[in-house]
């Protein structure tokens, strides 16, 4: 279930890379990349799961309200993160010159999705 949700999150993303399922602990329930990406998906996944962590900690020291999506955007690609419930979030990474407001979309669509299969 997880598997088919993210694949279409990324295949309906122009210049969608892969979308992983990931607990905020760096472990991975479920991931779908291309199989042209030329990055290793599941590392970027992995240290970005750490520095939403560290984020996530921040946002509830300062009392600013629950971490619910952050975009991080580099030389090649955009990672989008979109909590889903307080121990899981789904990531989103597509080339520069893909469309970062469909991502958006599509993950927000799909949320639902993934946070009823999760609780």
């Amino acid at each position: 279930m997880f598997k088919s949700t993210l694949k279409r999150i990324v295949t309906e993303t122009p210049g969608g890379v892969g979308a992983v399922l990931m607990g905020y602990d760096g472990i991975a329930i479920d991931q779908y990349f291309i199989d042209s990406a030329d990055i290793d998906m599941q590392l970027v996944a992995l240290e970005y799961s750490n520095i939403v962590k560290e984020i996530r900690h921040t946002a509830e020291v300062l009392g600013t309200g629950a971490l619910q999506e952050v975009t991080i955007k580099t030389g090649r690609f955009y990672v989008i993160i979109h909590a889903l419930t307080d121990e899981y979030f789904v990531a989103l990474t597509l080339k520069r010159d893909g469309n970062l407001g469909k991502g958006r979309y599509l993950i927000l669509r799909d949320a639902p999705t993934l946070h009823q299969a999760l609780v």
